[in-house]
């Protein structure tokens, strides 16, 4: 965000900065497949690409070029291609809008916008929440940039942060008739008995699923809002609350009940809808930190939100609720931020853009997706039959003043969930190839990002390390080059540099192995999981079959797993048996087509731990 860069540990503001910069730059052709293989798109902060823009004016015209979060880009198109060839001032205007992350979106401004990394130069900005505009102000003004964007900066449209759960589970809890929150989630997450105390020993210990807070809105404002409800406030937060032991013991209490992090809650619904196909939605996750409009587009069976899949899908056997923290919750008010550097052309075309998305046609548009108005009134879709309440929220609260929201994130770090992880690199002969244009080959890009990637891991964090090829000695595919342990990036580095390419793919006996590994010294107040980089396909004919591999990795309902993430680096790589393989464990597999973007598939990658 603003803060001055400092050394590098896993949750502190430094690699938040890295993380989002990252994240925005996943945008440009890389697409992250969640089991059934939906691509990056979904939630306040994914990008995308801008398709389907209708231009009218031509080379004679203005064009005001627009960078929106992505769950609203598909929309602001449609509006976009309605307003074009309206005159402003004697000129004809064309808006052309741009997906752009949020918190990457907030950095490339902060550092100055470079059109070849970061896309075309916005003239105005509209993010998911203010928030991010108060980083922007406070970073730039820590680098001496001057004002990027002024004070007054309308809503376009609303959302607000809900705890979204199925149904029944809701419902076990009390919903509708009981005020619920995260003191309730607290309760459930310390209870040893779980869902038993409920009377659902079926559905065993409670699971949240939250997105990191240093990639996604809603990550953000569900761990601002927990610090809220460990205080008791509904205002004015400050430092001294946040370092207050029993706040932190809230917290905790809180993040020790995830079952991982993300870049994206699009992770967790994509998941859930699976789950749910399979019959088993309730053995994923019991709640889901999410964006009101997305408990929606879930309940359509549409969980990315893109209005061009809306139908797509059958609707969930099992629907989500919304339930709005008793503490109160913060929104995702959809701000629309005019850059300074728009001349008075385009600035006068800006504003009547938004002068435009202020019309009730427009209004009524983003309301047909579950967004609510600008000024915060519920559409007609926010009804109790779509899980959602018109009356709610009771209490809104506001993002804290830039040094607090500091302190919360760095608080943050030393409190969330360790990570007990085994990474898995490939090895084998094709990873020797040369990327064209770098002049390095694939495995020397791949070192690279997971040696880049390991200051990101915390103190707390057990990490390991194995290479896989074919006949590693002992009749294995596979050979331990670290173990899993705290504090060893030295040791981990070292074996990455000393890397070489040689032999082929022995996929699915190493990826089995790494599971019962990690399954053997499994913790159970950690994340447990493999992260798995490939080139190829399985080459090994001695080995255990697909069916088989599938067949092992699966776990009975409700039970605890380890999570294979998986990422399918090139184009030779076996995208679908590394969705599979992801799919079964409850997890994600990370699409690198081009080798050069596998240093940014690695940061979104570690954002689950």
């Amino acid at each position: 965000m603003y803060q001055p860069q400092q050394q590098r540990r896993r949750r502190s503001f430094a690699p938040f900065i890295v993380a989002i910069i990252l994240a925005g730059a996943l945008i440009v052709g890389l697409k992250l497949f969640f089991g059934g293989g939906v691509s990056l798109g979904g939630g306040g902060d994914d990008g995308g690409g801008a398709t389907g823009q209708k231009l009218a004016c031509g080379d004679g015209g203005t064009t005001v070029t627009v960078a929106a979060s992505s769950e609203k880009a598909e929309l602001l198109r449609e509006m976009a291609n309605r307003y074009n060839g309206r005159e402003v001032g004697g000129h004809c205007v064309d808006v052309v809008i741009k997906a752009k992350a949020s918190g990457g979106a907030m950095q490339a401004l902060a550092r100055g916008w470079n059109t070849e990394q970061d896309g075309p130069k916005p003239d105005v900005w509209t993010p998911a929440g203010t928030g991010w505009i108060t980083m922007l102000q406070q970073h730039a003004a820590g680098a001496d940039k001057g004002q990027i964007v002024s004070g007054d900066n309308p809503s376009i449209a609303t959302t607000p942060l809900v705890i979204a759960m199925p149904k029944p589970m809701a419902q076990a809890l009390g919903w509708p008739g009981k005020q619920l929150g995260w003191s309730d989630i607290l309760d459930l997450a310390n209870d040893p008995k779980g869902w038993a105390k409920y009377g659902h020993p079926e559905w065993g210990r409670f699971r949240l699923g939250k997105t990191n807070p240093e990639f996604s809105t809603a990550g953000l404002n569900a761990t601002v809002g927990a610090y809220f409800a460990a205080t008791g406030l509904s205002g004015d937060l400050s430092e001294k609350n946040v370092s207050d032991p029993a706040t932190r013991r809230f917290v905790q209490g809180v993040e020790r009940s995830i079952v991982h992090y993300g870049d994206t809650t699009l992770t967790f619904l994509t998941n859930l809808q699976h789950a749910d196909d399979q019959g088993a939605a309730m053995s994923y996750i019991s709640a889901v930190t999410v964006e009101e409009k997305s408990v929606w587009d879930y309940n359509q069976g549409n969980p990315s939100g893109d209005p061009k899949t809306l139908g797509d899908h059958p609707k969930p056997k099992v629907p989500l609720v919304a339930i709005y923290p008793k503490e109160g919750t913060l929104l995702s008010d959809n701000p629309y931020a005019v850059l300074s550097w728009a001349g008075d052309e385009k600035r006068a075309a800006a504003l009547d853009f938004l002068k435009f998305l202020h019309e009730d046609e427009q209004q009524k548009k983003f309301a047909s997706y579950a967004f609510r108005s600008a000024d915060g009134k519920p559409g007609e879709l926010i009804t109790a039959a779509n899980g959602l309440d018109p009356k709610q929220p009771a209490t809104t609260l506001s993002v804290p003043i830039p040094n607090v929201l500091d302190k919360t994130l760095k608080s943050w770090a030393e409190l969330r969930k360790p990570a007990n992880v085994l990474i898995v690199m490939d090895t084998s002969g094709s990873m020797g190839a040369d990327v064209a244009g770098t002049g390095k080959t694939k495995l020397d890009l791949a070192r690279e990002a997971a040696i880049n990637a390991l200051p990101q891991f915390g103190p707390n964090d057990r990490v390991g390390l194995w290479m896989f090829s074919l006949d590693q000695g002992g009749g294995k595919d596979y050979l331990e080059l670290a173990p899993m342990a705290k504090n060893n990036k030295k040791t981990l580095e070292s074996k990455l540099n000393g890397l070489i390419p040689n032999g082929g793919t022995g996929l699915y006996d190493t990826t089995l192995a790494s599971y019962q590994h990690v399954m053997s010294h499994r913790d159970d107040n950690a994340i447990n999981a493999v992260v798995f980089l490939t080139d190829g396909k399985n080459e090994d004919n001695n080995s255990i079959s697909l069916n088989t591999l599938i067949s092992k990795l699966h776990t009975e309902a409700g039970e605890d797993t380890v999570r294979v993430f998986t990422i399918a680096y090139g184009s030779d790589a076996d995208l679908e048996t590394l969705k599979k393989i992801s799919q079964t464990t409850d997890a994600a597999a990370y699409d690198s087509r081009k080798a050069g973007s596998i240093d940014d598939v690695f940061t979104a990658v570690i954002s689950n731990f």
